[in-house]
């Protein structure tokens, strides 16, 4: 961004309300600036404003463009605050060639917030949330809602549910130059690819000798996924590592409860932050052996389990 009145160039790394933005200039200073006194650079980003019918403000969209040196994907850059210590700033990142439109509803103990709604453009990164690292064990699940559109001449893609709950190992690594908004943070790919059903192998699995079926252990009725009933080294495990034990020990389970004709099986996989349950339940909308999915004994289970009934 340039400023319209005077000769001063910098990038903008704050949204700080609907008429101003934090603008940090060469010399790192973030510096609160009008909008109406700056103007765009050609490559250094561009801000968009358009006017709210219902409310009769302007909303402001700030794109930075991200240095195409990221693997393709969904990010979330996170960065403390130069003046604010305590504080960090989430930028969501389009590192993909489509559109995204946004939503961002925060929840903690059953209340939800809307937190944040937009477009996201090709290649750019937007704030779209603030926190203070001092009440991190306060802080909400992250339920993003995410729209694909693409440009191209292809088939539209599904639309994107992710969930993410933070804790203090996810800020205990090193820190990443973030080029876009030139400091220092932790950078987060939101859409990592999670285990796919393979058709191939559970088509083939119907063509299995009686012999070949009987080696396959037939799961119990009820599976419990709680990494404590999976593994005895739970405690040394990241996040990441026990969703994907879970989930593998999830599909083996319903494959195998395919393969002996089960006519339901039912998958304990807790409350927690809602991540286990959701991609069980992503997995099971889309498998076609699956007719139909609920929550078995609620006033047992609550939520925490998922009973599946098979074709």
């Amino acid at each position: 961004m340039r400023f319209v009145d005077e000769k001063r160039e910098g990038y903008v790394t704050k949204v700080i309300d609907a008429q101003t933005l934090g603008v940090t200039d060469e010399d790192g200073f973030e510096i609160p600036v009008a909008i109406s006194n700056l103007t765009s650079v050609h490559g250094h980003g561009i801000v968009e404003q358009k006017e709210d019918k219902d409310a009769g403000q302007k909303v402001v969209q700030v794109h930075i463009p991200i240095p195409k040196t990221l693997e393709t994907g969904i990010y979330l850059a996170i960065a403390g605050d130069d003046k604010a210590g305590n504080v960090v700033h989430f930028h969501f990142q389009n590192q993909t060639e489509n559109v995204l439109l946004i939503s961002l509803v925060t929840e903690r103990k059953e209340k939800y917030a809307a937190a944040f709604y937009g477009i996201a453009e090709p290649q750019t990164s937007m704030l779209i949330y603030s926190a203070s690292l001092e009440d991190l064990e306060l802080w909400p699940v992250f339920d993003f809602q995410i729209l694909v559109h693409s440009k191209a001449d292809a088939k539209p893609l599904n639309p994107l549910q992710i969930q993410k709950k933070f804790r203090a190992k996810d800020f205990s690594g090193e820190q990443k130059d973030l080029q876009q908004l030139r400091r220092k943070g932790w950078l987060l790919k939101l859409d990592e690819q999670l285990p796919l059903i393979d058709a191939q192998k559970l088509k083939e699995s119907f063509h299995r000798s009686a012999a070949e079926k009987r080696s396959l252990d037939a799961p119990p009725l009820e599976v419990d996924l709680h990494i404590e009933k999976l593994r005895d080294d739970y405690h040394f495990l990241e996040a990441d590592e026990i969703l994907k034990i879970q989930l593998e020990h999830f599909q083996s389970a319903l494959d195998a409860a395919i393969v002996h004709r089960y006519e339901k099986i039912t998958f304990v996989h807790g409350s927690g932050n809602g991540t286990l349950r959701h991609q069980i339940h992503k997995i099971l909308s889309q498998h076609v052996n699956v007719q139909s999915q609920k929550y078995p004994k609620v006033e047992l289970f609550g939520y925490g389990a998922t009973e599946v009934l098979l074709k």
